[in-house]
């Protein structure tokens, strides 16, 4: 396959220096981390802590399937440290059950939650159902007309109407709005890499194939991407990985990478290593 990134498309006149990069991973239960990215011997209630201070953000998942009260989510940012980000996923009863219908009280409960992330909030992401189509474009941005301004967020569209010529507006649109548009890097579906730069924050969800040398190879584009180019005030790597065990690897790898072409320095794990 070509792996080269697609031509750029920036929605957007700002200019900046170097971009803050953050790279993490989309859990933090994850058994095999155990001797690696955790010691050994420390029990599962520790492992949120030992998370933060490897990673430098997260993919919050776990508000997908539940909204959290604003004590549980400042529970879980005072575990972190100060440089750490989450972003949180949008929950599921408004983007697939009810579809953005009567979601007031869900979207204000969940907003509540985040705002208890405090300077630990990073954008969060709105991940559309697999078969929301471009055709329900205008239920969606009624929806996104109303988020509050201040709170970062971006949009994953899988349904490939989203990416067809006839829906090129919608990134002029999102980019009015303030809002990001996430960019899917796999290798089934490379209309999904869409390089539509609506925001100054960028998130990349990045599926890897388990330290493949497609992998590097990618790596390589997304680190050459960004020195290349002054249009991104902060970019957050979202690492998937099969059942998250290379995930920490290839954190370690991008942010090298950063390091060596961008001169940018990038947490990563340091990992205990017999």
């Amino acid at each position: 396959m070509d792996w080269a990134l697609p031509q750029s498309h920036f929605k957007i006149e700002e200019h900046f220096s170097k971009p803050k990069i953050s790279v993490g991973g989309t859990m933090w239960t994850i058994r095999p981390w155990r001797g690696s990215v955790y010691p050994q011997k420390d029990p599962m209630r520790t492992w949120p802590a030992h998370y933060g201070k490897q990673f430098g953000n997260i993919e919050f998942n776990a508000t997908h399937y539940r909204i959290y009260s604003p004590d549980k989510m400042a529970s879980w940012a005072d575990l972190m440290p100060e440089d750490f980000e989450f972003c949180p996923k949008f929950p599921a009863i408004i983007s697939h059950y009810r579809r953005f219908n009567n979601c007031d009280g869900p979207t204000d409960d969940f907003i509540e939650g985040m705002l208890a992330l405090g300077k630990k909030l990073g954008p969060a992401f709105l991940q559309l159902p697999p078969q929301y189509s471009s055709n329900h474009a205008e239920k969606l941005f009624r929806y996104l007309d109303a988020w509050p301004r201040d709170l970062k967020m971006a949009i994953e569209f899988r349904h490939p109407s989203w990416f067809n010529k006839e829906s090129d507006w919608i990134w002029d649109e999102l980019a009015k709005l303030g809002i990001g548009s996430v960019i899917s890097d796999t290798a089934g579906r490379r209309d999904a890499l869409h390089m539509k730069v609506t925001a100054p924050f960028v998130i990349v969800r990045f599926g890897g194939y388990d330290g493949h040398d497609s992998d590097s190879i990618r790596l390589k584009n997304w680190a050459s991407w960004l020195s290349e180019t002054n249009k991104v005030e902060s970019f957050y790597f979202l690492v998937h990985q099969t059942n998250s065990v290379h995930t920490p690897y290839t954190c370690i790898e991008f942010a090298d990478l950063c390091e060596s072409v961008l001169d940018v320095k990038v947490k990563a794990p340091n990992l205990y290593l017999p």
